[in-house]
């Protein structure tokens, strides 16, 4: 019987695997890169989840103390804490100091907010608080947006500003987040631009600070160097007949600017909480948030926040607020005392006692309106009576008045001269000639405590020589 021959095989015995085409070979790799992909995001999401954790109520702020007036064994007035009052807290709700800070203008805290976010009941609340108001730094009356230069900037201008919000609000901000202009702009270009309503034309320039500012009103695309124009432009300027004039700008001062600034971050964010936006940018967005951004929160803590946003939070939950301000006059503002009061208990109260103004510490008066020169105890709202606002201003000036801060535990205000009683009262009950015609208030001979932020040089013109259009302050 004839034996069938067998068919030797190489190696082993078994059968030559298939040569691989260029195209399976390129699925392959794929597949094996998906699945690296898949198996990352994964690890990353139980780290996720296993990192995050909330903040420690040891690093949450406590209501500012209250103090009354007490007689001592010697008889004399002092001044004493009163415990207690306003101590706890409602369940996870945090507030926040949000600064955008413009590097190109000497890193001055060009936006200042308030944000307050609830989370068992998924709300964000925004207060922006306007940088031309004035507050009461160490006795010296200024603009809240210089408290942080005046304090020497870094750590100490930070717990600065936090303390000059919770005078002006009755919250002092338990974290802080710094962020350059510039993260918003790399933002915008990483989600592709968004369309905005640009609400004027925009020209300015300013070669020292490399600030070129060129935007037409009306609905179009905004990019990243776009978004860097619209949230910094403040005026216009142009050279007429050897002259830098400055002109235009927003009729209602910085609260227009603030106005354009929260619905364009309003747009920002609606786009960036898309899903089909957010996951493929998630790690654009962690890259230009660790550039850009200066924050005391904790890895941990941060990742609390985001997974509690991430759960729940949208558009419909977030809502921007300007804090209650009127006019002191030069395009500066006065705080609204019992108005801040009532937004503050409706959104930004993490206490479980209601704010009130006693919480408070405002300068509530432009001008001198007191023959002695001391402050009033009152916590009414007095109306405001500016002094003429000057049709043109130098460069660097102090204001045409004093301003006269309210304060509950001070009976005068530091660094105010005697000379200011020269000033006639405002009350007409205090004048010996009650049908006479008021006199026009005198600015104070002293120099005033108040001192404006320095402001940038302009742009070069013929001569150095620069004119102001009428009320037109310089752009800081």
């Amino acid at each position: 019987m004839e034996k069938k021959q067998q068919t030797s095989r190489p190696g082993n015995g078994k059968r030559p695997k298939p040569r691989l085409t260029r195209k399976q070979k390129t699925l392959r790799i794929l597949f094996l890169v998906l699945t690296i992909i898949a198996a990352i995001i994964v690890v990353g999401t139980v780290v996720f989840l296993l990192v995050t954790a909330p903040p420690d109520a040891s690093r949450l702020s406590t209501p500012r103390p209250q103090t009354t007036t007490v007689i001592d064994e010697n008889g004399n007035e002092i001044q004493v804490e009163i415990p207690g009052l306003a101590a706890n807290r409602k369940e996870q709700f945090y507030t926040f100091l949000l600064v955008g800070q413009d590097t190109g203008g000497g890193g001055l805290t060009d936006t200042l907010m308030l944000a307050a976010y609830d989370v068992p009941n998924q709300t964000l609340n925004v207060m922006s608080i306007p940088r031309d108001t004035y507050v009461n730094y160490n006795g010296t009356v200024v603009m809240i947006n210089s408290a942080y230069n005046w304090a020497g900037g870094g750590e100490k201008g930070i717990e600065a500003l936090k303390k000059e919000i919770g005078e002006l609000t009755g919250v002092t901000p338990d974290f802080h987040v710094i962020v350059q202009w510039e993260a918003v702009g790399e933002l915008v270009d990483a989600i592709g631009g968004v369309y905005f309503d640009v609400p004027l034309d925009m020209d300015y320039e300013d070669p020292n600070q490399e600030l070129y500012i060129h935007l037409d009103a009306g609905m179009q695309e905004i990019d990243g160097d776009k978004a860097m124009q619209l949230l910094r432009w403040r005026k216009n300027n142009k050279i007429v007949n050897g002259k830098l004039v400055i002109y235009g700008g927003y009729p209602t001062g910085d609260l227009g600017r603030i106005e354009t600034q929260q619905a364009f971050l309003t747009a920002v964010l609606e786009k960036c909480l898309q899903p089909t936006v957010l996951l493929p940018n998630l790690m654009e967005y962690i890259t230009i948030f660790q550039k850009n951004v200066e924050t005391d929160l904790s890895i941990p803590e941060m990742a609390y926040f985001g997974k509690s946003a991430a759960s729940g939070l949208d558009m419909s939950q977030v809502e921007f607020v300007t804090m209650p301000n009127k006019g002191a006059g030069n395009g500066h503002l006065l705080p609204i005392g019992e108005d801040i009061v009532e937004m503050v208990n409706d959104g930004f109260n993490p206490y479980d006692e209601k704010i009130t103004l006693k919480d408070l510490d405002l300068v509530l008066k432009y001008g001198s309106s007191s023959s002695s020169g001391s402050t009033s105890t009152s916590t009414s709202e007095p109306s405001a009576t500016p002094s003429a606002v000057p049709t043109e201003e130098p460069a660097v000036s102090a204001t045409p008045d004093q301003p006269v801060m309210e304060s509950p535990s001070e009976s005068a205000a530091p660094g105010q001269s005697p000379a200011a009683s020269a000033a006639p009262s405002q009350d007409p009950a205090a004048s010996s000639s009650p049908a006479a015609t008021p006199t026009p208030e005198v600015p104070p001979t002293s120099t005033p405590v108040f001192t404006p932020d320095p402001v940038p040089t302009p742009a070069a013109t013929p001569g150095g020589n620069i004119e102001y259009g009428p009320g037109m302050e310089p752009v800081a």
